[in-house]
């Protein structure tokens, strides 16, 4: 017999073990995250009493494949549009918590007296909070529906991406050059390139594809695609150079703009829960427990250092960014803790070998301590807030509370901004789009072109011209036509520009050079091309710019071509949104007005066993128990707004509650165990025919259908009477028993003894 596969085995002691863990932690009621943990170090090397796992660079592959999926799902889940809607706070707040956390972690390493290259990595490390963890952490606990939690997976993501950024800086550091070099901007344009480039090509082409498979696509081959998809971007991420699972999030991001966002987040969903087990398993493997005694003290004080500094300095970033003390502690204490990127930044300083080998695992085991304490840290922010609350002083308190509950400046946005912002966003935009194409055309198009058309070479006036490139010039021009057209057309009809115009003279000089930079930059992109291509003189290329810019300005079909893949865009930008008011779900408009007032709109599905199925909203005084007001009933693709007192709920029902975050959180819990309880006797729910003779004797004889009680006092129902014929006969409810009729009768078989012994006793 052939040998399981030590990958199999592993696998198997995997699960098994993870099972029984995360049995006996959902009896505790404690997070899950933490069971994966305590299973990962029961089945590690370290662990001498109980069996191993035999090949951990599998485990580690199926470890990375569980980040991956995770941040996919993440992207799902939180898509860019929320954190552009949430404004400047998450940026504020993240850059404070990254400067704080570094320098604090700095100076740790420095009082232990760690070389400069560890004190270095160690203060990114101490930087990077775990975004797995703490989106597992508010899925266990049931917060993600809560407000606070929403800002900090916007600081989280945020954070995600300056890891990035942070790394080639330890990287530039690392070989001795200065991270304010040519090499620190150049890695930031290429993310800010490339994340402009991923989601404005993904939301345009990807939303095309899934409608035009539309009618093809079952919910199998919609787990393939999407999976499919996010593997190859997490592909071509770390080909440009970022890591796979910011490749993951990042489709994630774009699939959550389409209108299958909520079906493929249920399809990926059992196959982010197994591989992200599997990872945080795995982050458990690598507690060391000799690392633990040997470095006890540098741990300890590690892991203080992170809980203070995220409590204290995490909890004032937040209030920096505009949040009230409350929530900024809510913020703050969630984020006490390090994860995924901390471990990449300690291999990145392994690999480039400045930092010493004991680093990587005392940051496993203060990660896997802080993991610990996470859900104890969330839970012990709001008694922590009201300790806080009967020290300061009243009036300090209230004016810290007041910070986000205070109105908005209704003043009039000034004009120049808005149009300035506007112009530069679509400039920018363009520009990346046009680049992008540019590079694409010239590195695959024009060598293929060029081995085509060798033969077709000529010479003109001392000017070398190839076919290859005269090919790839005009086509390279004509593809980015549509983008330099909108990049110095957009905005010149706008309203604001035309305001501004009409309001003063002072104004056209400044608005006319608004257009002049941007024929500059679109006359460059031309000018670009025709140089690379051919040796002109500076003449030559500028009246070939100019002229181009020209022709493509004036020409209707490239402004026909400009306008449809715009609106194509921003159709597909808003297909989600669209969906959502076609079937009734989308969120209204004054959420946002409640959110300045400390309540907020909150979904909930009414489970299949509820006890409030056939209830009325009157019977049930959902405000009078819970404090919460009804505002809408989504049933079956339809709405029900604003429902009376009378209005019934049914299972599966969708409420739209509007409340606090404590009065959600009751109500959450109140829907989720106010439910039937579970039938342990299925067994006897079999229903059996039964033949029944009425006798002389019987009590039924004699009496109609309606008044035997058949159906009524012994949950009995008579189907039909044999006749002799062929079929049972059908029975009113007003037919009269005789003697001698045989019925049929349908019921449970406890019923239909009742039912046999009360038809047997004599008539007192």
């Amino acid at each position: 017999m052939a040998e399981l596969p030590a990958m199999i085995q592993d696998l198997a002691l995997i699960l098994m073990v993870a099972g029984i863990v995360t049995l006996i932690f959902k009896a505790l009621k404690q997070p899950l995250v933490l069971g994966y943990i305590v299973a990962g170090f029961l089945v590690s090397p370290h662990m001498p009493y109980t069996a191993s796992v035999v090949d951990m660079s599998n485990i580690h592959l199926w470890a990375d494949i569980g980040v991956m999926f995770l941040l996919f799902s993440l992207g799902l889940d939180f898509s860019f549009k929320k954190i552009l809607k949430m404004g400047a706070s998450p940026v504020i707040s993240v850059v404070c918590i990254i400067f704080a956390m570094s320098v604090l972690g700095m100076l740790v390493g420095h009082t232990f007296g760690w070389s400069r290259m560890d004190c270095i990595f160690l203060g990114g490390m101490l930087a990077m909070s775990s975004t797995t963890i703490i989106y597992k952490a508010f899925d266990d606990l049931g917060l993600q529906q809560q407000q606070f939690a929403g800002l900090v997976m916007s600081v989280l993501i945020l954070e995600d991406i300056l890891a990035i950024v942070m790394m080639v800086m330890l990287s530039a550091i690392a070989g001795g050059s200065s991270p304010d070099g040519s090499q620190m901007v150049w890695s930031v344009l290429k993310i800010v390139f490339f994340l402009v480039l991923w989601l404005v090509v993904g939301i345009f082409a990807i939303p095309l594809f899934l409608r035009g498979v539309r009618k093809l696509i079952n919910a199998e081959v919609m787990l393939i695609v999407s999976l499919g998809l996010c593997c190859a971007m997490a592909v071509f991420s770390t080909k440009v150079g970022f890591s796979s699972a910011f490749g993951a999030f990042i489709m994630g991001s774009i699939l959550a703009e389409t209108v299958e966002a909520e079906r493929i987040e249920r399809l990926v969903e059992p196959v982010k829960n197994l591989f992200g087990a599997i990872f945080f398993v795995s982050v458990g493997m690598l507690v060391d427990p000799q690392i633990l005694v040997d470095y006890a003290v540098p741990i300890i004080v590690l892991v203080l250092t992170i809980i203070v500094g995220q409590s204290v300095l995490g909890s004032l970033s937040f209030m920096l960014g505009g949040e009230s003390l409350k929530s900024a502690m809510r913020c703050g204490f969630s984020m006490a803790q390090i994860g995924e990127f901390s471990f990449i930044i300690a291999s990145l300083g392994l690999s480039l070998g400045v930092i010493g080998e004991f680093l990587y695992p005392v940051v496993v085991a203060v990660s896997v301590i802080t993991t610990f304490l996470t859900p104890y840290m969330i839970r012990l922010a709001t008694p922590a807030y009201n300790a806080l609350e009967q020290r300061l002083p009243k009036r300090l308190i209230r004016l810290l509370n007041q910070l986000s509950t205070s109105k908005p400046n209704t003043a009039e946005k000034s004009k120049w901004k808005s149009l300035l912002t506007q112009i530069g966003l679509n400039t920018l935009v363009y520009s990346i789009l046009s680049s992008a194409t540019v590079t694409l055309m010239f590195t695959l198009f024009h060598p293929f072109i060029s081995r085509m058309s060798t033969p077709l070479d000529f010479t003109f006036r001392s000017y070398h011209f190839s076919m290859g490139s005269i090919v790839t010039t005009l086509l390279t021009i004509m593809m980015i036509a549509p983008f330099l057209r909108a990049m110095v057309m957009k905005k010149n009809r706008s309203e604001e520009f035309r305001t501004l115009w009409a309001e003063s003279n002072r104004n056209r000089l400044p608005l006319l050079f608004t257009i002049l930079v941007r024929v500059v930059l679109a006359v460059a992109f031309v000018f670009y091309i025709v140089h690379y291509m051919f040796d002109f003189g500076p003449a030559v290329l500028f009246t070939v710019g100019v002229a181009s810019i020209l022709v493509i300005v004036a020409s209707r079909s490239v402004k026909r071509r400009s306008i449809f893949l715009e609106r194509l865009f921003v159709n597909n930008l808003h297909s989600r949104d669209i969906a959502a008011q076609v079937k009734g779900t989308k969120r209204p408009l004054y959420e946002g007005k409640l959110l300045d007032r400390d309540i907020h709109i909150a979904d909930f599905e009414v489970p299949a066993t509820s006890r409030w199925m056939g209830s009325s909203l009157k019977q049930l005084s959902l405000g009078k128990h819970y404090g919460v007001h009804v505002s809408s009933i989504l049933r079956g693709g339809r709405r029900l707004n604003i429902p009376d007192g009378d209005s019934v709920i049914f299972p599966n029902d969708r409420l739209q509650v509007i409340g606090s975050d404590t009065q959600l959180a009751n109500f959450k819990q109140a829907i989720e165990t106010e439910v039937l309880d579970e039938d342990y006797e299925l067994e006897k729910r079999e229903m059996k025919l039964q033949q029944i003779m009425v006798g002389s004797e019987s009590p039924f004889r004699g009496q109609t259908l309606q008044e035997s009680g058949i159906r009524s006092q012994y949950s009995c129902m008579v189907v039909g009477m044999e006749e002799g014929k062929e079929n049972l006969s059908p029975i009113t409810p007003q037919y009269r028993f005789e003697e001698g009729d045989i019925i049929w009768v349908v019921g449970e078989q406890t019923s239909l003894d009742r039912l046999i012994h009360a038809n047997r006793q004599r008539e007192n």
